[in-house]
């Protein structure tokens, strides 16, 4: 079991959600967040005063995967956020020691899928 997190340019958002949905992977939470990398700030002058604007705004997107679905996962983001540009974002995969379904009370596997 992993968990599989996802920061990518807000615009690709409708773009990657709608490619894993067809490669069957529907189930996911997205979150808006926003931070600072390689890809740098601007500046920006409101009222005469000059300020700097370096945390930019993305999406996180983290799916707990069946460890199957993990490179399906992975291909099928990268594919469908890349632009070639400084920005497009990361992909990080971690390991899940439990999961456990509230509803059920259904733990692992079967609680992920």
């Amino acid at each position: 079991m992993k968990i599989l997190t996802a920061i990518i340019q807000p615009e690709k958002l409708s773009e990657v959600k709608e490619a894993l949905v067809e490669a069957g992977i529907a189930k996911m939470t997205i979150s808006p967040v926003s931070g600072c990398g390689q890809q740098g700030g601007w500046t920006e002058t409101y009222h005469g005063t000059v300020e700097e604007i370096n945390l930019i705004k993305k999406v996180r997107i983290e799916i707990f995967l069946n460890n199957e679905y993990v490179d399906k996962a992975i291909q099928t983001i990268v594919k469908a956020a890349r632009t070639g540009n400084i920005g497009d974002g990361k992909i990080i995969v971690r390991a899940i020691e439990q999961c456990i379904r509230i509803r059920t009370g259904e733990e692992g596997e079967s609680a992920i899928g």
